[in-house]
């Protein structure tokens, strides 16, 4: 990296560029950048905060791309319709992806974990940050998510944590290939399934990113992870699983509590009565993951069960943002089958009906896991449980939008269950506010929306 240069982000505010921008800052660059949700006034709390800390704001009409010396970063699609890309084209500046400066400071560091698969990256991402923090290790960490651990006042975007150059932590990234551009010491992986590449591509992007590592650190209960542990030498793998006493590390009698779990980890012929404040089995694998990764850097098991206990979470995963007449509303960033079967055993491990918000990022997932989507709703959902989808979140451009939000609530309506799809979110909260009742959980889904969780406070306001 060059410290002595001047770096602008196109798309600063979004949640994998805030937190890269920062450690480029804290490593003795200039920081400049744009953003369309500033130019539209959305979330002006964070573009105030990024100004006090140093950083120059530009609208995003190239006004801020003057000089050949800079560095523009833009997200993993560099198109020259975006006028910043097209000013760095006409004044020679260098043009980089996101992906790529991430990769380059990851490789750069003596020894890195990064972690990866289709759901859970974030909070393995950020029990593993958390543990290295307590025990001393003074990790570097990007993540795609606030830890709530590292937010304070003065934090309060902590998806990213700065430390030293030597160990460098990282949630890595499938869906745009770009995981192909990391090397990392530890690479961990929770799982895989369709998301948004064919399974054949994911098997050969997954295969490389273990096959590079030094450890590899997997699921076996997920068939594709567990396929790749097999093809792997023995020594290079750390396998987990819940209740397979043949991994390494497995979890035994799981035991939900109100806010979080409790379980009995077996690692070879020790054993932990381990307490987790998230809840859900799903986070039970989290935990599991990430004491792999740990344990692949020395840290003794009994040292990260310990930080593990405070692990506070991930903004926007299962999230309570309040309770109102015995109404709780929870903010999450459920938005493919496997999260949103997570989100919903979770939450049905105790009582209440269930009013459930979810707005698709896109129309693309719609069509390639129409199927998917509604199995999954029908076949987690009960009987008074109640889905209201809004459109799919759309920012213009020619994507495919045969398959919408109304298919997808026909077809859970098909297998019996309630479902609606509504013009706007707007209508949606409107008829979650008309029907709420005591006893009822309100859960908001959906991600790469800053005011969905806007719109969850919205609701908990409106019910008082």
């Amino acid at each position: 990296m060059n410290e002595d240069a001047s770096y602008f982000f196109c798309g600063i505010g979004g949640s994998g560029m805030l937190p890269l921008a920062l450690i480029v800052q804290a490593r003795g660059a200039a920081i400049e950048g744009s953003d369309r949700a500033l130019d539209q006034g959305r979330t002006p709390e964070k573009f105030d905060w990024l100004r006090a800390h140093g950083v120059v704001l530009h609208p995003q009409d190239g006004s801020g791309v003057t000089c050949a010396d800079q560095i523009v970063v833009a997200t993993g699609a560099v198109e020259d319709t975006v006028p910043d890309i097209g000013a760095a084209r006409r004044v020679g500046a260098t043009i980089k992806t996101r992906p790529r400066l991430l990769s380059e400071l990851f490789n750069a560091a003596p020894t890195s974990v990064g972690v990866a698969g289709t759901s859970g990256k974030s909070t393995i991402t950020g029990m593993v940050a958390w543990i290295l923090h307590q025990t001393g290790r003074n990790p570097t960490v990007v993540n795609g998510a606030v830890m709530k651990n590292f937010a304070d006042a003065d934090h309060p975007f902590a998806s990213a944590l700065i430390g030293g150059p030597d160990l460098f932590v990282a949630e890595v990234d499938e869906s745009d290939g770009s995981i192909a551009r990391y090397d990392p010491t530890v690479a961990v992986v929770s799982n895989i399934s369709l998301d948004h590449k064919s399974m054949e591509e994911l098997r050969d992007l997954f295969g490389g990113f273990t096959r590079r590592a030094a450890t590899a650190v997997l699921n076996l209960d997920n068939p594709e992870t567990a396929a790749l542990a097999q093809m792997l030498p023995a020594g290079k793998t750390i396998t987990f699983a819940l209740g397979e006493e043949k991994a390494d590390l497995s979890a035994h009698d799981l035991q939900p509590l109100p806010t979080g779990m409790r379980f009995r980890l077996i690692e070879g012929w020790s054993e932990h009565d381990v307490v987790l404040n998230v809840p859900g089995a799903h986070n039970v694998a989290n935990a599991l993951a990430a004491l792999g990764a740990v344990r692949a850097l020395g840290v003794p098991t009994a040292e990260a069960v310990r930080a593990l206990e405070t692990f506070a979470g991930i903004r926007r995963r299962m999230e309570v943002v309040g309770t109102v007449n015995d109404i709780t509303v929870i903010d999450d960033f459920a938005h493919n089958p496997d999260k949103i079967a997570a989100t919903l055993k979770t939450l049905h491990a105790f009582d209440g009906r269930l009013l459930i918000l979810f707005q698709p990022h896109g129309f693309g997932p719609l069509k390639l896991m129409k199927a998917e989507f509604i199995e999954g709703l029908a076949g987690l959902m009960r009987e008074d449980d109640v889905l209201l989808m809004p459109q799919p979140v759309y920012y213009g451009g020619a994507a495919d939008r045969s398959v919408g939000s109304e298919d997808i609530a026909a077809g859970v309506r098909a297998a019996g269950r309630h479902a609606e799809a509504l013009a706007t979110r707007g209508d949606c909260g409107d008829r979650i506010v008309e029907t709420a009742r005591p006893g009822d959980r309100i859960i908001v889904m959906g991600a790469r929306d800053d005011t969905l969780s806007t719109f969850a406070a919205d609701l908990l306001e409106r019910l008082r």
